[in-house]
Parts: C-alpha cells; sequence; structure tokens
C-alpha cells in the first residue's frame, strides 16, 4: 500500500517533509502537489530509481521528465552553457509554472532526457514542494502522478486511483491552484519556443524575449523535447470527440450529435468550459476524472470561448485528449 502524509498546504509540518525527503534520498517514489498538478518525484541523479518511475507510471521511455529543483542556484550542475535570458526569466517567473528547456551536462542520466542533449527544469512555487525539495537537496525529476497518458492528477485522491500501491509515498496538500501542467519554454535552439503552453504565456514572455513563437509542428516520432507533446495524452477512459468552429454553430452540433448517443442508451458527458480560463483549467482534469467515476460512455467537449491566457492551454490538453477526435464546424 502507499503511504498517504496529509500536510498543511501553506505550512507543510517539518516532519512530514522530512519522512518524504528520506524517501526520495533512498530511491523512493514519492507523490507532492505543485502550483500547477501533483507531481511524481523521485532523485533526478539516480538512474535506477528513475527507471522504476517509468515502470510505474507505465510511461515510454523517449518521454523525458522535467527536472525539479529547489532554486535558481541548484541549476548551474545540469546544465551547459545557459543562455542569458535564463536569469531574469527565473527572477521573472520562478518559483512559478514554467519549465526552461536546456543543454544539460554529463551530470543528468540519459534516462531522465529521453537520451537527448537537453534537460528540462523548473523551480516550483507550491509550498509543500519548495519543502520537500529543500529538505531533500537534491534535484528531483517529477513527471505528473498518474498512468500514463491519463488525465493529470489535481488532488491526492487522483494519484490514488492510479498509482496506489505503485509508489511509497503521497503528501496530501490538497487540490492544486493552476490544474493544467507548467509551460515549457525551449531555450536550446536559436528562437525561444514554447513547447507546452501553460499559465506562462507568450503575452508575458514576449517583453523578455521578443522573438519567441509557439511551437506547431506536431511531435515526430522518437524522442522528444518535451514532456506532453504526444497526439494522445491527458485522456479520460471515454471517447472525447472536441467541436471546433463558432459558439452557436458547436453548441448545436453537440446537442445533435449528444442527443443520437443518448437515444442509443450511451452515458453521455458534455464539457463546455467556462469564460473564465483560470476556472476551467483548475477543474478540468477533475472533469475528467469525474467522467469516468460515473460510468461515462462517450464526451462531447468544446473549446474556451476566450483566446487569451489559459486559453491555449485548455485547448492544447482538449486536443491531446480527444486524440485527434476533432469536428470543425463551420
Amino acid at each position: 500500500m502507499t503511504t498517504v502524509l496529509r500536510l498543511t498546504p501553506d505550512r507543510p509540518e517539518p516532519d512530514l517533509i522530512a519522512d518524504a525527503a528520506a524517501c526520495l534520498r533512498r530511491g523512493g517514489l514519492v507523490a507532492f502537489p505543485t502550483e500547477t498538478v501533483y507531481g511524481l518525484g523521485v532523485a533526478a541523479l539516480d538512474p535506477a530509481a528513475v527507471r522504476r518511475l517509468f515502470a510505474a507510471k507505465g510511461r515510454p521511455a523517449d518521454d523525458p521528465l522535467i527536472v525539479h529543483l529547489a532554486s535558481l542556484d541548484a541549476l548551474a550542475p545540469l546544465v551547459t552553457a545557459p543562455p542569458p535570458a535564463v536569469a531574469a526569466l527565473a527572477a521573472r517567473f520562478w518559483p512559478g509554472p514554467l519549465t526552461l528547456v536546456l543543454r544539460r551536462s554529463p551530470l543528468v542520466p540519459d534516462d531522465v532526457t529521453a537520451g537527448l542533449d537537453t534537460v528540462a527544469v523548473r523551480v516550483p512555487a507550491h509550498p509543500v514542494a519548495r519543502a520537500l525539495l529543500a529538505a531533500a537537496g537534491i534535484p528531483v525529476a517529477a513527471p505528473s502522478a498518474n498512468l500514463f497518458s491519463r488525465p493529470s492528477p489535481t488532488q491526492a485522491g487522483h494519484v490514488l486511483e492510479d498509482l496506489d500501491g505503485r509508489i511509497d509515498l503521497v503528501l496530501d496538500g490538497g487540490s492544486t491552484q493552476v490544474g493544467v501542467e507548467s509551460t515549457v519554454l525551449d531555450l536550446s535552439g536559436k528562437v525561444p519556443e514554447v513547447l507546452r503552453p501553460g499559465a506562462v504565456t507568450l503575452e508575458m514572455l514576449r517583453p523578455l524575449l521578443p522573438d519567441v513563437r509557439m511551437r506547431v509542428a506536431a511531435a515526430a516520432a522518437g524522442p522528444q523535447r518535451s514532456p506532453g507533446l504526444l497526439t494522445k495524452h491527458y485522456a479520460p477512459r471515454a471517447p472525447l470527440t472536441l467541436y471546433e468552429g463558432p459558439a452557436d454553430r458547436v453548441l448545436a452540433r453537440i446537442r445533435h450529435d449528444a442527443g443520437l448517443a443518448q437515444a442509443s442508451g450511451r452515458r453521455v458527458g458534455l464539457l463546455l468550459p467556462d469564460d473564465d480560463a483560470a476556472v476551467t483549467a483548475a477543474r478540468l482534469y477533475a472533469a475528467l476524472r469525474e467522467f469516468d467515476a460515473a460510468g461515462v460512455e462517450e464526451i462531447f467537449a468544446s473549446l474556451p470561448t476566450t483566446t487569451d491566457g489559459l486559453s491555449h492551454a485548455v485547448a492544447d490538453r482538449l486536443r491531446r485528449a480527444a486524440a485527434g477526435r476533432v469536428v470543425r464546424c463551420a
């Protein structure tokens, strides 16, 4: 059985944090809350422990991990020749939901990076994550604490749904705040590129990186530059169909198709994002898991009605949850 330790989210108990830190240092798997989603942490420089993490999640070896650090000071041994923008980005966005892809040093195991010459790193903002990283005193590789391709966990209960008995420890710090994974910014090439949208948006990055752009190419076969790039990801058990286009036509088509599904006796779920993208993001994965728990057999979803901020991140996650089942309503 997986041990669950319940902490006060904004003032985590030092003795419980010390237990979790000791578990990490001896090669254990510890799930903990970040401001985005729950991560599954392991000692990043311990290849055997990292391989155990991949096995627990059922994660393919060509999907790299994000290394979580206690502070910017811990970055230097893990990377080579970081660009000057790193200091400015860290001063503005760390701790917080921004991951940087940088050229890695030989210290980082191939298992963490899918054998690539880059490593993804971030400094999380959640008090539990920060306390754990400080107490452990080591870099911690931490993908989302779920089975591979499932909706990411935003509560400790979601972690246990997928990983109970597969991991050593869960730190229960309540619900996460942002609800979708960090923005991933690749600084390893000539032009800064957002590989995965999140709470740190292009508009927020441009004052520091005027030439930053959003990656538009589909994921190629083989090792990925970042987590979260595969066509199918964040998916509930029931097939999810995503409808895109003018709001009135999308709603009309969803009513029609959902009605047909109900008439045939299928249990239907509707996912119609709120105008407030932050609310939608915070609730997205919990809603998908609630559909699973209710035995829903088919999900019909629309994109957010807004187009700024977190809306891009929500749209990205919905498209990957749909895994190609997209209806465009002209």
